[in-house]
Order: structure tokens, then C-alpha cells, then sequence
């Protein structure tokens, strides 16, 4: 069942290491994350389903029915409370848990790959439950697809932060998945870990060398590779 009581800001800034300060999101911020990203999906391994404004160019890997198959992903939301048009947006994995029956809607997606990725989401297939835009930024926990991608109702409440007026209920622009809480990783995995193995797999070829979280940082729901999420899972058995 999907929660529409709940608001989460889904398009956040890279994080940082260290302590993050609130903030409102600027107009270019806004703008940057509603904008079609052509120009950088040309360039990426994993273009969603896109506009059809795009003009053809030559065949690549993720294009022309050779797309990527993704089976796990990874999807950003922020545990510490920040306002949006006087909605506040945090949502941690602590509130997904105290949903009934620990089961919510990933609303607020308002970027063209990310809402893309999501509609390649498959019921039972398991994402990361990553916080973002907070003191710790990292990984909190794993969660499950329950309900593959439908109309973000969002979209449609001008009193949400995330309402966009040119979109309609015959022809919606943004989709949303329904999640569930699947376990808590033993331990927070944190995004300075994570970097440090990014870097030290991109001199050595190891599984993280390509991985999203540090390619394409504004990406709030991101595909992994099952390499890279049997790896990032492997990390919660060693000690921090």
C-alpha cells in the first residue's frame, strides 16, 4: 500500500563527507533536476526509456534493445529533517519502518534517468536504502520493490513540493515504486568506506571501479551491478 501521507525529497545534492548543512534548493538546482539530461545520458551505459525528442545516433550498449538488465538498485532519501513549501521531506529508513506493514511510496522523483530507472524496477528485486543529504551519509539498510512503477500522485497535489503543472493525469510524466522494509544492514555502511573502496577498485579493476554512487552523484535512485551490490553487501561482515 502505498503511503501518500509521507513526502520525501528524492533529488538531492552529492554528498560529503562530514556534516551537511539544510538547505532549499535553488531555482537551478530545481531547474537542473527537471531538466531532460540529454546530453549526459548520451553519455551513460544506462539510459531509461527517455522522451523520444532524442535524435538517433549510433547504436551503444544501453540502446536499440541491448539495454543493460539491472536487478538491484540503490535509492537515496534523507533521515534528517529539512522543509520544502513548509513540507517537511525527511523520510529515513526508520519511517519506512514504522509504515504499516513497513511498506511505502518512493514519491518526489523529478529527475527524467531516475524515474526512468524506476520503471525498469521489477517486483522482488532489493535496493540499498541510502541516506542522504545528512551528518553520516551512507548505507542504512536493504528494502524490496513490492509494486513496479506507476503514476506519482504527487505530481498532481499543488500543495506538494514536487507538484508540476505540466503534467497531467492522461499523460503523467513521473512514476513512483512501492517499497519495503527488508532488514537493516549489521552495520551503517558508510559513504566514506564506500569511497575508499571506489578509488582503490578503480587502480586495481575491482567491482566498484564504475560505480554510480561517484559517477553520476546526483543520481537519487541508481542501478548497481550484481558484483557491485554482492560486494557493498560483503562489507557489512568486516568490522568499521
Amino acid at each position: 500500500m502505498s503511503q501518500p501521507g509521507k513526502k520525501r525529497s528524492r533529488a538531492t545534492l552529492p554528498d560529503k563527507e562530514g556534516p551537511a548543512a539544510k538547505f532549499t534548493k535553488s531555482k537551478t538546482q530545481e531547474e537542473e533536476e527537471s531538466m531532460m539530461p540529454a546530453a549526459k545520458e548520451r553519455n551513460s551505459k544506462t539510459v531509461g526509456s527517455g522522451t523520444g525528442k532524442a535524435t538517433k545516433k549510433a547504436a551503444c550498449p544501453s540502446e536499440q534493445g541491448s539495454k543493460q538488465a539491472y536487478s538491484h538498485w540503490l535509492m537515496k532519501s534523507e533521515p534528517e529533517s529539512r522543509f520544502e513549501k513548509g513540507v517537511d521531506v525527511k523520510f529515513g529508513i526508520e519511517d519506512l519502518k514504522a509504515q504499516p506493514n513497513q511498506t511505502a511510496c518512493w514519491d518526489g522523483v523529478r529527475n527524467y534517468q531516475a524515474r526512468n530507472f524506476m520503471r525498469d524496477m521489477k517486483v522482488g528485486q532489493e535496493a540499498f536504502f541510502y541516506h542522504s543529504n545528512c551528518k553520516e551519509p551512507g548505507i542504512a539498510g536493504i528494502i524490496k520493490i513490492v509494486k513496479e512503477a506507476y503514476p506519482d500522485h504527487t505530481q498532481f497535489d499543488k500543495k506538494d513540493p514536487h507538484y508540476d503543472s505540466s503534467s497531467t493525469k492522461e499523460k503523467p510524466k513521473w512514476s513512483m515504486v512501492d517499497v519495503q522494509f527488508v532488514r537493516m544492514t549489521k552495520r551503517f555502511i558508510p559513504l566514506s568506506e564506500l569511497k575508499a573502496q571506489h578509488q582503490a577498485h578503480r587502480a586495481s579493476g575491482g567491482p566498484l571501479k564504475d560505480m554510480t554512487l561517484f559517477t553520476r552523484q546526483r543520481l537519487s535512485v541508481q542501478p548497481l551491478t550484481d558484483e557491485e551490490f554482492e560486494f557493498v553487501l560483503s562489507l557489512e561482515e568486516k568490522p568499521s
